[in-house]
């Protein structure tokens, strides 16, 4: 079983990112829980979101504690919390900024992947220029990362999903998935 966890800040689309990736996941056969945890939250508030993929039925329905991968919408979370909680060693970092993973000043445990979202956001016109909604860039870079489903499913996936703009959040996807900085 693969367990990620998502941090991002409301208003960003941290849940709808991990409903997309759960989607295009679930296209390609695997089976896939994808819940959100946020109490009473208002825009720009840390928000958590939280994914299971599996080959068989998953029925543990429980907060994830021990995640192989974060992903983080919001770099200025890096100081506000910590990501790294839970993280198994050597699990993927994958971040939103416009930092190269070696700039990041994270544990070595750890692998690390960075994708500049917003500027991808921007470019497509994706929320505002003070607000860009992020989340189907995200996407695009975890699935190249992570290997986890094809660029295909993913934009199939933000098409049937993502109900304003569908194509500019599709061409979101695939810029972030060619964009994206890792070491294999």
């Amino acid at each position: 079983m693969v367990e990620i966890r998502f941090h991002g800040r409301g208003g960003q689309g941290t849940v709808v990112a991990s409903k997309i990736l759960a989607d295009a996941i679930n296209k390609e056969g695997k089976y896939v829980q994808a819940y959100p945890e946020f109490g009473v939250e208002r825009r720009g508030a840390p928000v958590y979101a939280f994914i299971r993929i599996n080959e068989s039925p998953i029925y543990d329905k429980s907060r994830i504690y021990t995640p192989d991968h974060v992903v983080v919408l919001d770099p200025t979370l890096l100081e506000a919390i910590d990501i790294t909680k839970g993280l198994k060693k050597d699990g993927w970092i994958i971040i939103n900024t416009d930092k190269k993973p070696e700039e990041m000043k994270l544990p070595t445990q750890f692998k690390v992947a960075t994708i500049n979202a917003t500027q991808i956001a921007i470019k497509h016109q994706l929320g505002t220029l003070a607000a860009p909604i992020v989340n189907t860039g995200i996407v695009g870079a975890v699935v190249k990362v992570l290997r986890l489903a094809s660029l295909e499913s993913v934009v199939q996936a933000v098409k049937e999903d993502v109900p304003i703009k569908p194509e500019a959040n599709a061409a979101a996807a695939q810029d972030a998935y060619e964009l994206v900085i890792f070491n294999s």
